[in-house]
């Protein structure tokens, strides 16, 4: 049931953090729900050092929050690498 969870957080992280980053157009289901996952784990390793940190596989509002800020320091990380790409 946790993988469950687990995919539906990510997906609504990863959603949320394509519509702040202006990226919602040009990703689908998959691809946010990868963002959101990946980003849930950038997320609790940051906030790790800072002290708190949630689970992706329990839903929490500290683990939809991490999951969130992750995925949009992931889709930072690709804005910057496909902007140099293009030049």
């Amino acid at each position: 049931m946790g993988w469950i969870i687990a995919l539906i957080v990510g997906g609504v992280a990863g959603w949320l953090a394509s519509m702040v980053m202006g990226r919602d157009a040009s990703m689908g289901v998959f691809w946010n729900i990868v963002v959101g996952i990946i980003g849930s784990v950038i997320g609790n390793f940051v906030g790790s050092y800072f002290g708190f940190g949630g689970s992706i596989q329990q839903f929490s509002i500290i683990g939809l929050f991490t999951a969130f800020v992750g995925a949009v320091v992931l889709l930072l990380i690709l804005n910057l690498i496909q902007r140099g790409r293009v030049r």
